[in-house]
């Protein structure tokens, strides 16, 4: 990569960067890789110095990339398997301090995020949000969804307390246009590796030795298996097929607090269970259809890793989707949470192989435009040009957040390891 594309010349190969995570890498979701790989492009390609503040647990989902220092935090009642930290600790403040970043980068509009945020103001550094969940969005899967308009308005005070905030698609990205006063909106896309994930992983063998029937479609969920990602409505759209004759196959792939009600609603499924690389990018190619019917991503990276795989789209008709596909051409979008539209279009390409191998080749057609090292390249785009307009108006400060109160755990330890334009649709 050339380094004078980006706009900020050889300082771009200078730049300290503080990342604040609220879960960089003890639960394994399409967030915490892709930040995870955007720490390696940044100090492989560029020679950036990144240091990595986050929760951390005993048992990691994956290696962390970089350098990862440890943020003491608590359990989530009524969702163990998340951390989060309650503020910025002294020492972790001091570490902070010491390491002397030129950007601070958010990834969650956390009580940790929002501590950094204070710091950052404090050190008259740039900061810059990633926008990975809406978490307002979680509510409504709880019998909270009352309190979404209150929760909404705090996740743009955070971003509109920023100097520029990433959002991963352009409907996003023109929400937060319309709702911050001063914040500068880009957007960050996610990308998909096609050495991994690509049609030819796809393993007869597997599917024979799992129970598959060779000559008949698999229908595929992927992801945490929690019930924002639209669980009931996966399982209500199999039972409809169920009644209307059409016995699907349906493989899992993933874990979760919700895996024994998934379980219960879905008894002739095959659960893969948790899986990563190869194995992962095999059974997901070892499928035929990828039924996703969750409304709740602000980009859908598994939607990308299926599409790379030769799948057929099966999709909640949600902005995030309509980011990646269109209804018709390279998937079918379906209304949100209407188990009857997703059993109508499954019907058709269960038994219709013409149109599901169309489907899919359109599909991966697409995913072609998803190349990592080009949208990493965007983010040090704008780490850059936030660097620049921060050091052209050095007194621009952004609004303030109220600083969420502080609870002072014993300090854990450092945690240390080595990093190894879009078409028209």
């Amino acid at each position: 990569m050339d380094i004078k594309a980006l706009g900020g010349a050889d300082r771009a190969r200078l730049m300290r960067i503080a990342l604040f995570s609220g879960n960089y890498n003890y639960t394994l979701d399409g967030a915490n890789l892709s930040l995870n790989r955007l720490v390696g492009h940044l100090q492989d390609t560029l020679g950036a110095t990144v240091r990595v503040y986050s929760p951390t647990s005993p048992k990691p989902a994956f290696a962390a990339v970089g350098d990862l220092v440890s943020v003491p935090s608590v359990k989530i009642p009524f969702r163990p398997d998340y951390r989060v930290a309650l503020g910025l600790p002294a020492a972790i403040r001091r570490d902070v301090e010491a390491f002397k970043p030129d950007l601070i980068h958010l990834s969650a509009p956390d009580p940790l995020g929002r501590a950094a945020l204070k710091l950052g103001r404090h050190l008259k550094v740039p900061i810059v949000a990633s926008v990975h969940t809406l978490f307002d969005t979680y509510l409504d899967y709880y019998g909270l969804g009352f309190l979404r308009p209150m929760a909404r308005r705090q996740l743009w005070r955070f971003y509109d307390a920023c100097d520029y905030v990433m959002a991963p698609t352009e409907a996003i990205a023109d929400e937060l246009r319309k709702e911050t006063r001063s914040t500068m909106v880009r957007t960050w896309a996610r990308g998909v590796d096609p050495e991994l994930f690509h049609p030819g992983r796809r393993d007869e063998a597997w599917r024979r030795r799992v129970g598959f029937d060779p000559d008949r479609p698999v229908i595929v969920f992927l992801g945490r298996l929690v019930l924002e990602k639209g669980l009931a409505a996966f399982a209500d759209t199999v039972a409809r097929l169920e009644a209307a004759g059409h016995a699907p196959q349906v493989l899992v792939i993933g874990d979760g607090p919700a895996r024994a009600w998934f379980e219960t609603r879905l008894p002739r499924a095959v659960f893969a269970g948790f899986l990563t690389g190869e194995a992962m990018a095999a059974a997901l190619a070892s499928g035929d259809i990828f039924l996703n019917p969750s409304t709740t991503e602000t980009f859908g990276n598994v939607n990308l890793e299926a599409m790379a795989c030769g799948l057929a789209m099966v999709c909640a008709d949600a902005p995030n989707t309509r980011a990646l596909l269109r209804h018709g051409r390279n998937a079918l979008l379906c209304a949100p949470d209407h188990a009857g539209s997703y059993a109508e279009a499954l019907s058709t390409l269960l038994v219709d192989d013409g149109a599901r191998r169309g489907l899919a080749a359109r599909a991966l057609e697409r995913s072609g435009a998803y190349r990592w090292s080009e949208i990493l390249d965007e983010v040090a785009k704008v780490y850059v040009e936030a660097r620049d307009r921060h050091a052209a108006w050095p007194a621009l400060v952004a609004p303030s957040v109220a600083e969420a109160p502080l609870l002072q755990p014993e300090r854990s330890g450092r945690v240390k390891h080595q990093p190894a334009s879009l078409p028209a649709l």
